[in-house]
């Protein structure tokens, strides 16, 4: 019986171009794939193990011909709209008050300032959740498994008792090892406020 629901937030409530993001990102860096340098050092500030002004330090210094507004807006191009129906749909959960409901993102400082400065409903979609976990803030990340296991730990949950919604595979199989339900949501063509009728064989 599913009695705790743990969303991803990008690609589930707002929307991502990550495709885009990534196409902007190397026309501006100029070059032809992401570094690994580039990769650990964007982990690590999903992490919280880098402050925002060391982030932006790093990418000023491997690219002196950037701004740092440039280099913040090619950070935030990823993040598009948030449709108000999955606002709407988060908001009813939070009243039916049948499910214990957890927000888990890999997310960042700048994406969060970002978003709260463009999403003006921001904070009635916090407060619709019992715990609101962003990677930057309990410094760990999906797909590792301690990030579940904390999750688990700090609000006394059973796996089998949770059901997890990510749109990225590799953060459901984790999920998945450690004994939760899961729905690998697919963006481009299911919403999360369809979550009944797709995994209809869990309530």
């Amino acid at each position: 019986m599913i009695k705790t629901l743990i969303f991803d937030f990008g690609d589930v409530f707002i929307n991502l171009d990550k495709e885009g993001a990534m196409a902007n990102a190397l026309d501006l860096f100029k070059v032809n794939e992401l570094p690994e340098e580039l990769i650990a050092i964007n982990a690590l500030y999903e992490q919280g193990l880098l402050s925002t002004e060391e982030f932006l330090e790093f990418y000023c210094i491997n690219f002196p011909e950037l701004s740092k507004d440039e280099i913040i807006d090619a950070w935030n191009y990823i993040l598009c709209d948030f449709p108000v129906r999955r606002l709407e749909f988060i908001q009813q959960l939070a009243k039916d008050n049948v499910y214990q409901l957890i927000l888990l993102s890999n997310t960042n400082a700048l994406h969060i300032e970002c978003i709260q400065k463009h999403i003006s409903f921001f904070e009635d979609f916090k407060a619709c959740f019992n715990k609101f976990y962003l990677s930057h803030e309990v410094m760990m990340r999906k797909p590792d498994a301690t990030i579940f296991e904390f999750v688990l730990s700090e609000n006394n949950l059973k796996p089998e008792e949770c059901l997890f919604i990510d749109d990225t595979t590799e953060n459901t199989e984790a999920a998945k090892a450690l004994r939760f339900n899961v729905w690998n949501n697919n963006p481009k063509s299911e919403d999360i406020i369809d979550l009944f009728s797709h995994k209809k064989e869990l309530f």
